[in-house]
Parts: C-alpha cells; sequence; structure tokens
C-alpha cells in the first residue's frame, strides 16, 4: 500500500509536538517533584488497605498516580493540537481564540464544522453534557450573527474510544412523573465521534486512528530509557526521605505519624525537603 504523502508531516508533527513535549514535561515534574507534593496527593487510609510495607513500594505508588493525574490530561491535550493541526493542513482547521467551548472550526463540503474535543467517551455527566448542548447552541448563533449561511454541525470528538450511536438528536426529561425521551433542540443537536470515526471525520483517512501508534512507538522507545533513569532516582529520592521520618525504631512504617502528617490539623511536626518552613530557613 502506498504511503500518503501527508503522513511524513503527521509523523514529524507527532514526535516533535506531542512525544518530545510528552517526556519533558514528565521529567520536569520528576525533576520538580518532593516528598510533600506526592504525600498531600494520596490517601494513607487506601496506602494501609493495600499492604505497602515499604518507602519504596510506597513511593513507587504515590509517584505513579501523581504522574497518572497529570499524563492524562497532558498528552490528550497534546493530541488535540495533531488533530487541529490535521484539519489545519486538509481544510483550514483552526482552534478559535474568542470561542474557548470550541477547540477546532473549519469548512468542508459546504459545511460549517464546531468541534470540542477530549480524550476518551466517558468525559462527562449529564450537567456537563448540558453545558456542552448549550455552548454549541451559543455558538451556532454568534455564527450566524456574524454571517455565516452553511449549515453549521456541531461535533464532540474523542481521540479514543467508540460510539455507535453518534448522532446525539434526544434528550430525556419527565412529564407525569415518568422519564421520556424527546426531540432535542435543533441548535443543540451534535455529532459524538470517537477512536476512529472522530480520527476519519478529521482527515478522510480511515486508517490514521492506527498510524498515529508508529511514530509514538519509534519515539518512545528513544525516550523511555532516560526517563527510566530519572524515574529511579526520584523513587531512591525520596524513598530515603520517607524512611528517615516515617519509619519506627524496629524499621517499619510509622502509620500514624503518616496519618498525623497528611491529616492532623495544624502545622504538621516534620518538616520535609520543600516545605515552607524548610525554605524559610535556608533563606535565613
Amino acid at each position: 500500500m502506498t504511503t500518503p504523502p501527508e503522513y511524513q508531516d503527521y509523523y514529524n508533527f507527532l514526535t516533535e509536538q506531542v512525544v518530545t513535549p510528552f517526556y519533558n514535561k514528565r521529567l520536569q515534574y520528576l525533576s520538580e517533584m518532593t516528598l510533600i507534593d506526592v504525600l498531600k496527593s494520596k490517601n494513607p487510609y487506601m496506602l494501609k488497605a493495600k499492604n505497602l510495607t515499604s518507602p519504596d513500594g510506597i513511593v513507587r505508588t504515590i509517584i505513579d498516580a501523581f504522574l497518572s493525574s497529570q499524563e492524562e490530561t497532558m498528552f490528550g491535550n497534546l493530541l488535540e493540537g495533531f488533530a487541529i493541526h490535521v484539519s489545519h493542513k486538509l481544510y483550514g482547521g483552526f482552534k478559535p481564540e474568542k470561542r474557548p467551548s470550541v477547540d477546532l472550526e473549519f469548512e468542508r463540503d459546504n459545511k460549517y464544522y464546531i468541534v470540542e474535543i477530549k480524550s476518551g467517551t466517558n468525559w462527562a455527566n449529564s450537567s456537563q453534557i448540558r453545558e456542552l448542548k448549550n455552548n454549541f447552541k451559543a455558538v451556532r448563533v454568534a455564527l450566524r450573527e456574524a454571517g455565516t449561511s452553511k449549515e453549521i454541525v456541531a461535533v464532540n470528538g474523542c481521540i479514543y474510544g467508540k460510539d455507535p450511536n453518534p448522532l446525539k438528536n434526544k434528550r430525556h426529561t419527565r412529564a407525569g412523573g415518568k422519564q421520556i425521551i424527546i426531540d432535542e433542540e435543533p441548535d443543540k443537536v451534535y455529532y459524538k465521534y470517537a477512536g476512529q470515526d472522530f480520527w476519519l471525520f478529521i482527515s478522510g483517512n480511515d486508517n490514521l486512528y492506527q498510524e498515529i501508534i508508529k511514530p509514538i512507538d519509534e519515539e518512545a522507545r528513544e525516550r523511555n530509557e532516560t526517563f527510566k533513569k530519572t524515574y529511579n532516582g526520584k523513587v531512591n529520592e525520596l524513598a530515603l526521605e520517607f524512611g528517615q521520618h516515617f519509619l519506627d525504631i524496629e524499621g517499619q512504617i510509622d502509620w500514624v505519624k503518616l496519618v498525623n502528617y497528611v491529616s492532623k490539623r495544624g502545622a504538621p511536626d516534620i518538616l520535609l525537603s520543600g516545605s515552607k518552613q524548610q525554605r524559610g530557613t535556608r533563606k535565613r
């Protein structure tokens, strides 16, 4: 199969504008991370329930959770940038500055598309869906007032996942004590394209969702050794400090002391590196 000519541009963008900043940011998180950061972000009771018995095990668990919570949003935003790049190359798509509720706008086949991009499909509760619909309605009205005469199609694009029923033209309401389904207001109707369908919608290429993996895999292999070395160094650093403050005389984790540090009212009795008190001491 012949490789489409635009793929090299896509590969370069994914390497330089997605994977590279992703690893750079992960390394930055690690280099700036302190024991205070990781302890305040994790439930000590859950750590105990998982029967973690060593500083190394606790620190790895908390660091992994901390990084994971940052990475999902960060990587989603970077791939959103790639989707906008693809649309721009093919259709002149752009991220509007004056409409923060919309991530991408472009024209194609005599239609005007407004797109809000999310990572996965399960991103919203009912109130967030209402807000999405209201945002789409407001943008449609603003575009018509600005002179847009083309059909305006609203899309919630999801970078990964599936949705077998993309047309969202119904809503749930209650009448007579019963829940019923009625037609949605036309300006609030939208499509939800996820995974393969989203990347097909963006690019017109049914295989792009697979091709994205290739440059990500190649670049990640090159950068992972550096990340692993930095990660292990940070684990050792924080585990050593944890052991100095939260082990008892028998070398066991002092869970009461740990819970006190995280949850006891007032200033903590223990000064960890990076604490405000310690920074103030260093300045004097």
